[in-house]
């Protein structure tokens, strides 16, 4: 319950931008819908980019064997390739964000790895992918049902169809439909946190330095979701989906009851 607790927390409470807020000391909320078309476009193909990236990684590199979690070292990559982004600014995105997911992706599949999950399976190194498309935000966070499982469950078909594929088939076709339409998916809410860190490189006076600290907040954010991710998947298999999605909302109700 305890473990179960603070996945709730992970996965439900702290946004990418309230990480950006505290760690710049800026409003950082809305700034993600305030960037120009054009500078859209460009987010869009290096999110895309930056996940069919992942994806091959996922699925072609992930070792199965237990290693440590090298959290600390993960985060202190990531922190200096955002100096380049904070440095070169939009310039720099399309080749510092595939740089950065990768890292972040190896940092996400240490975590799985002590979770219990054995990455020489598809579904599970896909699990690791998802985690890009997992605590995005959510409008209202009054709202009764659960973003993470909302998000899993608009996601499950399209894993299960890849992971089946990838099974069958291999990597031969990375083109095929399946598979682009995962990657579609997962890239669009990845697009979401990723256009409020080039908000936040874009607030004047960021510089190195502020980029490095965006960054930092970027990796921390999605180990903190894996983290909570991981940890309700070594709950399910261990008691049950059921039995942990109750449990996961009522928790859930009591936190949004209480605020």
């Amino acid at each position: 319950m305890a473990a179960l607790a603070r996945a709730v927390s992970q996965l439900e409470h702290k946004g990418f931008a309230s990480r950006l807020t505290n760690a710049l000391g800026h409003e950082i909320e809305r700034l993600g819908r305030m960037v120009p078309a054009n500078i859209t476009d460009v987010v869009d193909r290096a999110g895309e980019s930056a996940i069919r990236t992942a994806f091959n990684t996922a699925l072609r590199t992930l070792s199965p064997r237990s290693s440590t979690d090298q959290r600390i070292a993960h985060k202190a990559v990531a922190t200096l390739s955002g100096t380049v982004g904070g440095a070169f600014g939009l310039a720099a995105l399309p080749i510092e964000l595939p740089f950065s997911t990768i890292v972040m992706l190896r940092s996400i599949a240490a975590i799985a790895r002590a979770s219990g999950e054995d990455l020489s399976q598809p579904e599970a190194a896909l699990a690791c992918l998802q985690v890009f498309a997992l605590g995005t935000g959510r409008e209202n966070q009054l709202a009764l049902e659960s973003s993470y499982f909302s998000v899993r469950a608009v996601l499950a078909k399209s894993v299960s169809e890849a992971a089946r594929f990838v099974v069958n088939r291999g990597l031969a076709d990375e083109g095929t439909p399946v598979i682009v339409r995962l990657v579609s998916q997962i890239a669009t809410r990845f697009g979401v946190v990723v256009s409020q860190k080039v908000a936040a490189q874009a607030v004047p006076v960021m510089g190195a330095v502020g980029g490095a600290a965006v960054n930092y907040a970027f990796i921390d954010h999605f180990q903190s979701i894996a983290e909570g991710h991981f940890t309700v998947r070594r709950l399910e298999r261990a008691y049950g989906p059921q039995i942990v999605r109750a449990e996961y909302d009522r928790l859930l109700a009591e936190t949004r009851a209480k605020n």
